[in-house]
């Protein structure tokens, strides 16, 4: 194929007519520094770490099935990488340091491209230093829509968050490996945020349905979500629907890094506020409030139908290998040896290092998979939580089945909470070959010891 020269001068001024930062951006996530109001008016605007100058980063919305490219540019002091959260995804585009790729460098970038299969609620969040750089911004919402969703007046995307603020200068505080937070219940912050903003607001009318698409983007932090002047349904967890949707009664937990699809009608009235809060032991605080206008047409009450459902491989609870995954150390449960670096160390040595907890006895992601599996083999997990405090056990590359009590298969999930003292059995098939990292998503309980990985072939 030729061109001619007059064609090459009209390609050039076709394409110089096109946005130069269009042109740069359109695939890119650029992890860069940034100024933001967190706190409330009247308070000086914070400090971040964000992709592309906001918090949350831009919500990415693909439909089910698509192809997703995106190109980090790291500009930031750290090294850093990006983990899609919740995608059954290749492994090389994971996102795990030291795993499945390695850590790219302050001015260097790395291309992601992968397939998203499932149709949800997904996020993306920074993979390097997460107990920091999470904490100073570097996440944000990745939604897979289904071919046919359901019908609803707005679809709103809500991540929930928690900052650790000066309450003099609104900076975020640097006490990253501050060892009480990292030997207890991990960073709470001082401040909620939705969508990076205090308080915030949005408008709808009475009688509206909406499907708020909730996501815990916290370090530590468990909020008890209840609903105040909405009536709903939970239609999804962890991006995967219900074979029936749920209706919330009383409030439901929204560990870090658990997504819950709730589809919800507005019964407050005209003029009045509508609010998702968490509730606490002292009470309750708002998270997200909806300010009432006007009355839609729609007649409030209409029955729900499931969401589609994804493919998923069947998964059979018995008569499959059980592995026992021992949850150790933390405050007033101390280690009183763990391996580390190859050699058996004190509970006191553990410490001094900045290491508090173990997985079966590792302070430390171990040279040896936890679970060598076969590719499509089905395998159980039990976790058993001897700490005195509550974690939230995340799988990358699969979801799994809920084991209740009775024996019977639970919902889909990416995350499991355990609470303190507790045993919970999950059911996958290893389908997704590679080496995946299995953690505790209190980031900073996986940043002093508890990350472990299993390995699918």
């Amino acid at each position: 194929m030729t061109i001619s020269r007059r064609q090459f001068l009209q390609s050039t001024l076709a394409l110089s007519m096109i946005p130069r930062v269009a042109m740069a951006s359109a695939a890119e996530l650029v992890a860069q520094t940034s100024i933001q109001q967190i706190a409330p008016q009247g308070y000086p605007e914070t400090p971040v770490w964000s992709y592309s100058g906001g918090v949350p980063g831009s919500e990415i919305r693909v439909p089910q099935g698509a192809r997703l490219r995106r190109k980090l540019v790291n500009m930031l002091p750290q090294p850093t990488t990006v983990h899609w959260h919740g995608i059954r995804i290749d492994n090389a585009m994971d996102g795990v340091p030291g795993l499945t790729q390695e850590v790219v460098q302050p001015n260097a970038s790395f291309d992601y491209d992968f397939v998203v299969p499932d149709a949800g609620t997904y996020w993306y969040h920074a993979h390097n230093q997460s107990v920091e750089q999470v904490a100073r911004g570097l996440y944000g919402p990745l939604i897979v829509e289904e071919a046919s969703g359901p019908d609803v007046d707005q679809d709103l995307t809500l991540m929930l968050d928690d900052w650790r603020l000066d309450p003099e200068s609104a900076e975020i505080s640097g006490d990253f490996d501050n060892g009480h937070d990292l030997s207890h219940a991990g960073r709470l912050g001082n401040l909620v945020t939705a969508n990076g903003k205090f308080d915030p607001s949005y408008p709808v009318q009475a009688s509206e349905r909406l499907r708020l698409r909730l996501i815990n983007a916290a370090n530590a932090r468990i909020f008890d979500v209840a609903l105040d002047g909405l009536a709903g349904w939970i239609v999804a967890l962890d991006g995967m629907p219900l074979d029936a949707p749920l209706r919330v009664e009383n409030s439901f937990p929204l560990a870090p890094a658990q997504r819950a699809d709730v589809i919800v009608d507005v019964l407050a009235g005209s003029g009045q506020t509508a609010s998702i809060v968490s509730v606490e032991r002292d009470g309750a605080y708002g998270l997200v409030k909806f300010d009432v206008s006007g009355i839609s047409a729609r007649v409030a009450g209409a029955g729900i139908d499931p969401l589609p459902a994804n493919l998923m491989p069947e998964v059979a609870a018995q008569n499959t290998p059980l592995h026992r995954m021992i949850m150790q150390g933390g405050a007033m449960r101390w280690l009183e040896s763990a391996s580390l670096g190859g050699a058996e160390l004190s509970g006191r040595e553990l410490a001094q290092l900045g290491r508090f907890w173990a997985l079966n006895g590792y302070a430390e992601r171990p040279e040896d998979p936890f679970l060598d599996a076969r590719l499509g083999s089905v395998h159980r997990i039990e976790f058993a939580n001897e700490t005195a405090f509550a974690h939230a056990m995340h799988l990358h590359g699969h979801h799994f089945r809920l084991i209740l009590q009775d024996g019977t298969l639970g919902p889909w999930r990416d995350t499991v909470l355990v609470e303190r003292g507790q045993v919970r059995q999950v059911a996958l098939v290893a389908d997704n070959p590679g080496d995946w990292l299995l953690h505790c998503h209190m980031l900073g309980h996986a940043a002093s010891g508890m990350m472990s990985w299993f390995r699918v072939t």
